[in-house]
């Protein structure tokens, strides 16, 4: 199934929020570089294919009613043993039960720190596609600093996003801390956009953390929302 078909299979069957693995799968498809997610539905399975990923585990609510995973008490972080797997979807299932009693999980790789990014578009209804990219956690929330471009947008555009970021020096490397791999960030600008460009059926879309390396980027969690 291409990128199209699943987004017009989402679409009939009455949904506008994509699951994250769905998300991964279409940014795998153009090259993004995303922490795997393999779908559980017992306690059993989140087991079994935590050990085929490799503790540490994370374990995230997967369900089309629940856009984000966080509030509703759907992310166990940092999950060390088959114990700690159970009892974290036990939880996770009881927490959101009220809301989906069909919800599943999926089991990720917990993924090393690094320097945290948020990227993602929307669709202006004058404008069309606007790409964002903006630094996470705090500097995001407190100090609102993010850099927005319209779509479509070159690898230069894309590095001028990230340099005209107030706190590009986190990403550029301070006092003795090496530079983040800023190439590896514009790459994923580039391809966001042309997803973008390519799928206006696709009316959201919000890649954060996406966490930059010295070497490399990788995108730990992504939502979507579809077009009216």
């Amino acid at each position: 199934m291409n990128v199209a078909e699943m987004l017009a299979a989402a679409r009939s069957a009455g949904r506008r929020y994509l699951c994250e693995d769905e998300v991964k799968e279409i940014l795998q498809r153009v090259g993004v570089p995303v922490t795997p997610c393999f779908l559980a539905r017992s306690e059993e399975e989140a087991v079994a294919r935590a050990i085929e990923v490799g503790y540490p585990v994370v374990l995230k609510v997967r369900s089309p009613l629940i856009a984000h995973k966080s509030d509703s008490g759907g992310v166990a972080l940092n999950l060390a043993n088959g114990y700690q797997v159970r009892r974290a979807y036990r939880q996770i299932m009881d927490r959101v039960k009220g809301v989906d009693p069909e919800a599943a999980v999926t089991v990720q790789p917990m993924a090393s720190p690094g320097r945290e990014v948020i990227v993602g578009f929307t669709v202006d209804r004058q404008f069309g596609p606007v790409l964002m990219c903006g630094l996470g956690g705090v500097f995001a929330e407190v100090l609102g600093d993010v850099s927005f471009r319209l779509v479509p947008v070159e690898p230069d555009m894309a590095r001028d996003m990230v340099r005209s970021l107030r706190g590009y020096r986190l990403l550029a490397g301070y006092r003795g801390v090496p530079p983040a791999d800023e190439g590896a960030l514009v790459d994923i600008l580039v391809k966001v956009s042309g997803l973008a460009a390519a799928f206006p059926q696709i009316q959201e879309m919000d890649l954060n953390p996406v966490v930059v390396y010295e070497r490399g980027a990788l995108v730990l969690d992504a939502r979507a929302v579809l077009a009216d």
